[in-house]
């Protein structure tokens, strides 16, 4: 189902869900002193709710800046790739084309095999790794004379590249390899949320049709944000997953 639509459903049913709520206690619930208990409990919502409102948009910023890093990070890793190869085409003998071929080879393997696992959470085969050791290989294996400084340079810039190429592909892994939000933080996250729709029923002093209105849009709003950050949860999966689309760039170049 389209990301959406899914949003949207959890979103109205929340409100439903509020809304039934609101109305079952204003009708048939405890009424008595209602008014009265607008300041107590106008102090207890604004705690709680500025204590739950804290929590969330540190969550969502968090997953916001983790998706842009993950972005980042695999242009970091493609470019690296291309300018490893770039480097390597100064070396003596067949290492340009050696390098050449592996790079293709990891670009594809990135693109097809890896990204595909990173998005539904299986395991990432290690052809990529093998691949990114065998160029290594092919580099740290060339002579060079000491006295050609260009020589020496493209060959360290090659090395220095793959390594940047090691550090992103670690990382885009880890990020893939667990959930950013852990299970304490989502008992806080949904306990502070029920807590926060709830606690505006003990108000009074208002219709009840105004009063369904405000519960079901608060109840809507907190569904919206726990979805957003349901989505935002893993890099590559969800609503702001991040694309293989510097991969696909990179193959274009090296080819």
């Amino acid at each position: 189902m389209n990301i959406y639509v899914t949003g949207i459903l959890w979103v109205v049913g929340a409100a439903v869900v509020g809304g039934v709520i609101g109305y079952l206690v204003r009708r048939f619930g405890w009424d008595e002193g209602r008014r009265d208990n607008n300041d107590a409990a106008g102090q207890v919502f604004t705690i709680i709710g500025g204590l739950h409102a804290v929590l969330v948009a540190f969550v969502l910023i968090s997953l916001f800046d983790a998706v842009n890093t993950a972005r980042e990070d695999s242009y970091k890793e493609a470019n690296g790739v291309i300018a490893a190869a770039w480097a390597a085409e100064s070396l003596p003998g067949d290492v340009k084309d050696k390098v050449r071929q592996l790079a293709q080879a990891y670009v594809t393997t990135v693109e097809k095999q890896e990204w595909p696992r990173l998005a539904d959470g299986g395991k990432v085969p290690g052809t990529g790794w093998s691949q990114l050791d065998q160029m290594r290989q092919v580099v740290a294996a060339v002579e060079v004379d000491g006295q050609d400084g260009w020589l020496v340079d493209r060959k360290q810039q090659a090395t220095t590249q793959l390594w940047e190429v090691f550090q992103a592909r670690q990382t885009r892994l880890e990020n893939a390899g667990h959930r950013n939000v852990g299970g304490v933080v989502w008992f806080a996250l949904i306990l502070g949320s029920l807590i926060s729709v709830l606690l505006p029923n003990l108000f009074g002093g208002t219709r009840l049709a105004a009063h369904i209105v405000i519960v079901s849009t608060l109840a809507g709003t907190v569904t919206l944000l726990l979805f957003a950050i349901y989505q935002l949860q893993n890099p590559f999966s969800g609503g702001a997953r991040v694309p293989a689309d510097a991969f696909s760039s990179a193959l274009q170049r090296l080819s």
